[in-house]
């Protein structure tokens, strides 16, 4: 069935395609959702939240060597405004092998907490509601 809704897809290299998937499987509570091998040579795997119109998209090209993110502002921020919630999805992001790190931008360390994933990307868990 085709999806009539908009969706956010936010893609990137990886050297670490399978942990790195994992990872997030394990932290965020997604889902693989997609995969390809050997696509004009890349591998993908595509990984989703049930509840959520959004999805990432972590690929390999063969024979190509991308390294760790390039500063430590690349984040992606989930917003979670129950207590109990975010202290729980904290601790999931530390099982799943996620490393707990200063922010680069004080800001979120202020209103949460900053998790990075074994390629130098980060993840911040915001203790707040979303507001413009």
């Amino acid at each position: 069935m085709v999806s009539r809704q908009a969706v956010m897809r936010v893609a990137r290299p990886t050297d670490n395609l399978e942990p790195l998937a994992r990872m997030y499987c394990e932290g965020l509570g997604f889902g693989e959702i997609g995969r390809f091998s050997d696509h004009q040579g890349f591998d993908g795997v595509l990984v989703g939240h049930p509840h959520h119109h959004y999805h990432l998209e972590f690929t390999h090209h063969h024979g190509t060597s991308v390294g760790r993110a390039p500063t430590q502002d690349n984040l992606l921020v989930f917003y979670i405004p129950d207590n109990e919630e975010w202290r729980s999805q904290c601790e999931l992001m530390s099982k799943a092998g996620f490393i707990a790190a200063p922010s680069f931008n004080p800001y979120w360390d202020e209103c949460g907490k900053t998790f990075e994933d074994i390629d130098g990307y980060r993840v911040v868990l915001a203790q707040r509601d979303w507001s413009v």
